[in-house]
């Protein structure tokens, strides 16, 4: 029993120590925001003109155009 306590006190000090660590990891970050840009643009060629169409309706449909 002993023994699984301090795997256990080991594994939470580990824990604690990863946490505090404020490096971070620079390159996946960087490679999470170009990943969300090129889906934000891909979505954007995908669905703008149908976004367009359906905005300026709307405009035409409370302005009584």
């Amino acid at each position: 029993m002993t023994r699984l306590r301090h795997r256990w006190a080991d594994a939470v000090d580990h824990a604690r120590a990863l946490a505090d660590d404020d490096s971070g990891d620079v390159p996946g970050w960087v490679l999470v925001t170009l990943m969300t840009a090129g889906l934000v643009v891909l979505i954007w060629a995908v669905a703008g003109p149908a976004l367009t169409a359906l905005f300026e309706q709307a405009i035409q449909r409370v302005s009584g155009l």
